[in-house]
């Protein structure tokens, strides 16, 4: 898949280097449901469920060269279409501008080409343009990315864990941002020691919430 569908962190670095003042996003409805599969595929993706033989006719979700094969069919419709630029990653696409004005005739001429190449476009899908956007599940405003306040606040309000299973499931929330989160490995690096086979407890004490692992 990776061949295929851009990397994440790639897209992120390229879209902060636009340094955009204005963005828009939009998210293709029901993506994968809008490829047909050909006749003659069609038995690979049979089953059968309370006796009675289904199989798909458009392309499933769930199946592992779908998000491949999806992304590409986009990309080629864009391209074909001569769309502006723009960014993007399996059925979520993002544009940017220096105005509301340039963002939106962006966005019209790559609805109007998605629309014709066969794809669903709804209006709740389509969001800006804004000068305060979500992308990839991180916030994009002045050209940086930022983690979402709705993400901060989650973390913030998380209890400080106190065995090696609750250490696991923090350092999995807060390893999604380590990016964008300076010294992260050495903030983190106490809590990663709790993971380890000796180490079970955390009794963390002081007003600053620092800890010792026992």
């Amino acid at each position: 898949m990776s061949a295929a569908v851009p990397d994440m962190l790639e897209l992120q670095y390229e879209l902060e280097s636009k340094a955009a003042k204005w963005y828009a996003t939009m998210d293709i409805a029901n993506a994968f449901f809008s490829v047909p599969l050909a006749a003659e595929c069609r038995a690979q993706f049979a089953f059968t469920w309370r006796g009675i033989h289904y199989t798909w006719n458009r392309l499933p979700q769930g199946w592992k060269h779908s998000p491949t094969i999806c992304h590409g069919l986009i990309q080629a419709a864009l391209e074909q279409g001569e769309a502006p630029e723009h960014l993007e990653y399996i059925d979520d696409i993002t544009i940017w501008g220096d105005t509301a004005e340039e963002d939106f005739e962006k966005g019209k001429s790559i609805v109007q080409i998605l629309l014709k190449a066969g794809f669903a476009i709804k209006q709740s899908k389509v969001k800006g343009p804004a000068q305060e956007i979500q992308f990839l599940g991180i916030k994009w405003q002045d050209g940086c990315r930022q983690i979402p306040m709705d993400v901060v606040d989650k973390i913030a309000a998380t209890s400080p864990p106190t065995n090696k299973k609750e250490t696991q499931a923090f350092l999995g929330v807060v390893g999604f941002w380590r990016m964008h989160i300076p010294n992260y490995s050495l903030i983190v690096s106490p809590l990663y020691h709790v993971t380890w086979k000796n180490h079970r407890i955390i009794e963390w004490f002081g007003l600053e919430g620092t800890s010792k692992i026992i």
